[in-house]
């Protein structure tokens, strides 16, 4: 076997041991081998495998998740810039991300409940998603920092001026009545978040990031694989192990890069009525092709009352089909005018 790539790795321990690994990439015959060898105190090796096979792609998304995941729990390579995190971390987002992380590691979780009930109670008012109100990021901010005024509340990270006038007097009033022990601006966190900490969060968050797109990968190559074979949804569900919406998202990913998935989305909407995909057609004919909620809602019914809630994810993902055809179709009439 030819090793193309190879760096060393150390991990301090809580005594003076220093824990020494490397990670590997080499090729034979055609085939590309990935691993990771812990170096033992005592000489000895122990080798792990974590990928042979002969695309490279997906060696590389092995890679990025794996050494995340090693570099989060405490490895730092010899060779810096293996997947350009330095770049990453010492960008100006980095004052950003430490933010993050202490509301991650310091939030109070009464006041994260709290600000969550509220969130759910405006969603249903206001009739959006939750995370149009306030995301999950923003929650754990508000509940680490305990904002009591309106202006702390924009030194946040995503509150702007729109959102702090609709929300921030409602915010304002579930914080007000708790006491804080810190204060704003949130300059001190610089100083406060341990490095070493923080680091293993930004690993932490990059090994999430890269298991997703390794998820994804492999996601599309068994679609790719499963389309050419003339299989369904059912079965494209059961061979991906994921949930149909992702796999319809899939297709419309796959349907961008100019893949064909006509003969699929024939099979799934057979049972349609014919008259119901007019109407859907016609509705993103009106109302453009951007959100899904609207032409479910002029198709079926403003309240969704004609709408079984155990028929909608599949009145959904028909939709989403459909769009998929009409988005082929606006996208051939513009080559062709």
């Amino acid at each position: 076997m030819q090793i193309v790539f190879m760096n060393r790795l150390t991990k301090r321990s809580g005594s003076d041991e220093e824990a020494v690994a490397q990670i590997w990439i080499g090729e034979e015959e055609g085939l590309w081998h990935l691993g990771w060898r812990d170096i033992l105190l005592d000489g000895d090796l122990n080798d792990s495998s974590w990928y042979e096979g002969v695309s490279w792609d997906e060696l590389l998304f092995i890679y990025r998740h794996g050494l995340a995941s090693k570099l989060g729990e405490g490895y730092r390579p010899l060779i810096q810039g293996i997947f350009h995190e330095d770049d990453e971390i010492r960008s100006r987002g980095q004052t950003i991300q430490k933010l993050y992380c202490y509301s991650e590691l310091h939030s109070d979780e009464n006041l994260y409940a709290e600000l969550c009930a509220w969130r759910r109670r405006r969603a249903i008012s206001e009739r959006k998603a939750p995370y149009f109100i306030a995301s999950n990021k923003l929650l754990r901010l508000i509940s680490a920092y305990i904002p009591q005024h309106v202006d702390e509340l924009m030194q946040l990270p995503g509150v702007g001026q729109t959102k702090a006038s609709e929300y921030g007097a409602e915010i304002i009033e579930i914080t007000a009545k708790l006491e804080r022990k810190h204060t704003y601006p949130l300059n001190w966190v610089y100083t406060e978040l341990d490095e070493e900490i923080f680091m293993a969060w930004v690993y932490k968050q990059k090994e999430q990031k890269y298991q997703q797109e390794l998820n994804q990968y492999r996601i599309r190559r068994t679609l790719l694989t499963g389309i050419v074979a003339g299989k369904n949804l059912e079965q494209l569900e059961q061979d991906c192990g994921s949930p149909r919406k992702e796999i319809v998202e899939a297709l419309e990913e796959l349907e961008k890069e100019g893949y064909d998935t006509e003969q699929l989305i024939q099979h799934e909407l057979r049972e349609m009525p014919k008259d119901e995909q007019i109407a859907v057609w016609s509705a993103f004919e009106e109302l453009g092709d951007n959100l899904l909620k609207p032409v479910l809602q002029r198709v079926y019914g403003g309240d969704n009352d004609s709408v079984a809630k155990d028929n909608i994810d599949l009145c959904y993902e028909r939709i989403r089909m459909i769009r998929i055809q009409f988005r082929r179709n606006q996208g051939f009439r513009r080559s062709v005018g």
